[in-house]
């Protein structure tokens, strides 16, 4: 997200390399590349406008100190500012109260629907609760079974309402449905239109009445840039939100909307989608979505990401094997299924410092994403024999394997030249002193 500031403030540090203090004239010409790079993100202008103000007021004369240049300077006051932009610190949901009912507010085609499900798991995970997923849009066609598909892909309870038309009633079965079985929060999707309307604020407004929420979250698609942003504000006015989510923080979007909504509505960003799947949903972190639009990765995400992807058991039998050169074509599809758990991979490697320097032009696309899963289908068609000794893979077996995964032989080559030159590196790995390695990694 954001790839043009990132990319304006990168030839913004190289004018200012070898210099003393931050002048006038420097501080115009950063500030110039940053307002074109905010405005083309489809940030909203008063926004730019104050942005850019601060920076300014903030950089003008400052004498840069001897540990750092002042292309750096204009890095760190930059991202200081954008944390400010974004909320400044990461906000906890509350959810108080037996049930603490969340309700999700939001224009059609947002991804309410989703983002419920997508909720629901990870309170469920993260939260230690167990949620109800209540579905009650019942103006989308569909709406109600793609809920209660999603919450048992999710291992959600979902209220089964097809069978009922009004809004209020389902929220009153929905509560007494909730104290009853003892469930801790209670997720409520309402319906949506394409535009605000008043006959759905006045529905939304009965709702709130009834259900008493502790929350009601605005659901925005980030793509949307400048629409989410107004229609936020009208939700804002008639009820009151108390955050927003973000979806679709994946896609091919401008980013304008992150750094709207919190400076315009003036409620927090609590949690952000970045993904189609059902655990494809994070707490959404100011600094971090700050240090990842300049480029400089988010360390802290990636490692919890791994944590949650990654089995400690079959970790320490591939540590074993690995010592032993015995990493096998097994292994290599255990580790493409954990990479797979942390999320859509152009996600994963904005997280990494530095990659976004080295990443092909216009990100990581469908067709790396597509590459991974031919390579683990690949492996799949093989049989356990062949996967643990991939020698003995001639040209007949590649033919089965190639015509059973959908591949071709070239990509079965393809594919084994690739494990053998992983294979080649964790021997090197595998037999490295591991105090020696910590040193070289800086880790130890």
């Amino acid at each position: 997200m954001l790839e043009g500031l990132q990319e304006r403030l990168a030839r913004v540090t190289k004018t200012l390399r070898g210099e003393g203090h931050l002048t006038e004239y420097h501080i115009d010409t950063a500030l110039r590349e940053i307002r074109l790079a905010l405005l083309e993100a489809d940030v909203s202008v008063e926004v730019v406008a104050g942005f850019v103000e601060r920076v300014r007021a903030r950089a003008l004369g400052r004498e840069v100190l001897s540990s750092v240049t002042p292309a750096q300077m204009v890095t760190k006051i930059v991202h200081d500012e954008l944390v400010g932009l974004l909320g400044g610190s990461t906000t906890e949901l509350d959810l108080k109260g037996r049930p603490a009912v969340v309700m999700l507010v939001g224009l059609q085609g947002s991804g309410k629907t989703t983002t419920a499900a997508k909720m629901a798991r990870w309170i469920k995970d993260r939260k230690g609760l167990f949620p109800l997923l209540v579905p009650a849009d019942t103006s989308r066609p569909a709406a109600r079974e793609q809920l209660l598909i999603l919450g048992q892909k999710a291992t959600i309870p979902t209220v089964d309402t097809r069978d009922m038309d009004d809004p209020e009633a389902i929220a009153k079965r929905a509560l007494r449905e909730a104290s009853i079985k003892g469930y801790q929060v209670l997720i409520f999707d309402t319906a949506g239109r394409l535009h605000v309307d008043d006959e759905l604020m006045s529905q939304l407004e009965r709702l709130k009445a009834i259900l008493k929420p502790q929350q009601i979250l605005f659901v925005a698609d980030a793509m949307t840039g400048q629409d989410a942003v107004r229609s936020a504000r009208a939700f804002n006015e008639r009820l009151g939100i108390t955050g927003v989510i973000l979806t679709k923080l994946d896609g091919d979007a401008r980013g304008g909307a992150a750094l709207s909504v919190r400076e315009v509505v003036g409620r927090p960003i609590v949690l952000a989608g970045i993904g189609e799947q059902v655990d494809n949903i994070e707490q959404f972190h100011p600094d971090r979505m700050a240090g990842r639009i300049l480029g400089m990765g988010d360390v802290l995400t990636l490692v919890e990401k791994a944590q949650d992807a990654v089995d400690e058991k079959k970790a320490a039998r591939l540590e074993a094997k690995l010592r032993k050169n015995k990493f096998d074509l097994e292994d290599l599809r255990d580790q493409l299924r954990s990479l797979k758990k942390m999320g859509p991979l152009q996600s994963v490697m904005e997280m990494v410092p530095g990659m976004s320097k080295v990443m092909p032009a216009g990100g990581i696309g469908e067709g790396q994403e597509k590459q991974l899963k031919r390579m683990e289908a690949c492996i799949d068609s093989m049989t356990p024999q062949e996967r643990r000794h991939p020698q003995l893979l001639n040209g007949s077996r590649k033919k089965r394997v190639a015509r059973g995964s959908g591949t071709s032989v070239e990509e079965i080559n393809r594919l084994l030249r690739q494990y053998g030159q992983m294979r080649k590196l964790m021997k090197r790995l595998g037999k490295a002193d591991p105090r020696a390695l910590k040193r070289q990694l800086g880790i130890g």
